[in-house]
């Protein structure tokens, strides 16, 4: 249906479109239906003033706006008719006693005119198939044969106006066309007001579409922001049950250390409750190592399994000036710890091993 030529409603110019669309083609444009327009103007002007220029129905007259056109692009149906004229053509009322009396059937017409309420168009045959080629539509709507007298009923009902287009319309492509090959139609046109409508409402239900995406955009940022939120957590917990950890090996080394210095305060003599001094200390080391000399002298002069004497160390022998001096003047502080801290995990153990066999 390409072929056929169909105006859509621009404004009120639906008496141009009704025109144009009947001939199939733009023959008509508002300044010729204008000029028309006022040509029947003045003529119903020279009309009246034949009843006198002085009278008072002239001077309504002039008063009054113009019956066949008005600024919005509206006709009348004398417009019509005289520009139907130009072609031949005449308009003949369809509900009209005349017409009744003549007894034709609508399906052996070639084109109707109609209007309701100051709108105007055009149902015609084109080829061997009607067409509904009203400017409001968005496209040509088919007719069949067996419909086009219920459509024109329905239309009177309405309350429209009907007129019977007479004599041989001009040529069209269309037309040509359509003699040779019959046309289907699987939708029909809808009102170019319903069209925009679904337009408009495709356009919100897309902005609404992408109000929702852009909301879900957001929600995956708010959970993404959400889930560092919580390894950052997770970490912190870890970190601080490490650190708690670490507290409590440093407590068990304390008192390991505290139990350790309990059970040597045993075998060294312990003074006044004040502090001791540097040398107080120096003198207790070594006597300690002195001690620990001569129980290392007397495994080595002890006799060996077979009854001979055991060989003395290979290590030479120091006294023990000399050794509490050079000990106490090679171990460090951190030696001393570290001696500390083994002797306090070795005094530990012992206590547990005595503890068991009681």
């Amino acid at each position: 249906m390409e072929s056929i030529f169909h105006e859509k409603q621009e404004g009120s110019l639906c008496a141009q479109h009704c025109l144009n669309n009947l001939l199939q083609g733009e023959y008509f444009s508002p300044v010729e239906l204008s000029s028309i327009a006022h040509q029947l103007d003045e003529e119903e002007r020279m009309r009246m003033a034949e009843g006198g220029v002085t009278s008072e129905d002239y001077r309504t007259f002039l008063q009054q706006p113009s019956g066949n056109m008005d600024d919005s692009g509206f006709f009348s149906i004398q417009v019509i008719s005289n520009a139907l004229k130009v072609w031949g053509l005449e308009l003949i009322l369809f509900n009209s006693p005349e017409y009744q009396r003549l007894g034709i059937d609508p399906i052996n017409e070639r084109s109707f005119i109609c209007n309701y309420k100051e709108h105007w168009f055009t149902v015609r045959k084109i080829g061997k198939q009607w067409f509904n080629l009203n400017s409001l539509l968005t496209g040509p709507e088919l007719i069949s044969d067996t419909y086009l007298a219920l459509f024109l009923a329905q239309l009177q009902q309405e309350g429209y106006s009907i007129f019977v287009v007479k004599g041989d319309l001009p040529e069209c492509e269309a037309d040509q066309l359509l003699q040779m090959i019959r046309v289907q139609q699987m939708h029909r046109p809808k009102l170019i007001g319903e069209e925009l409508a679904q337009l408009k409402e495709q356009r919100v239900q897309k902005t609404d579409l992408e109000q929702a995406l852009e909301a879900q955009d957001g929600s995956g940022v708010l959970d993404e922001e959400e889930e560092d939120l919580q390894r950052a957590l997770a970490l912190s917990r870890q970190q601080i049950d490490m650190e708690d950890e670490e507290a409590d090996l440093r407590r068990a080394i304390q008192l390991s250390m505290q139990g350790s210095s309990r059970n040597i305060s045993q075998d060294i003599p312990q003074t006044s409750g004040t502090r001791l001094t540097s040398e107080e200390l120096r003198k207790r080391r070594e006597a300690y190592f002195e001690k620990q000399q001569r129980q290392q002298q007397q495994q080595q002069d002890s006799p060996g399994p077979a009854g001979q004497p055991s060989h003395p160390c290979e290590t030479p022998s120091m006294s023990s000036g000399a050794l509490g001096s050079g000990l106490g003047d090679a171990m460090s502080e951190e030696d001393m710890l570290q001696a500390a801290v083994t002797m306090s995990l070795e005094t530990v153990q012992n206590n547990f091993t005595t503890e068991e066999k009681k």
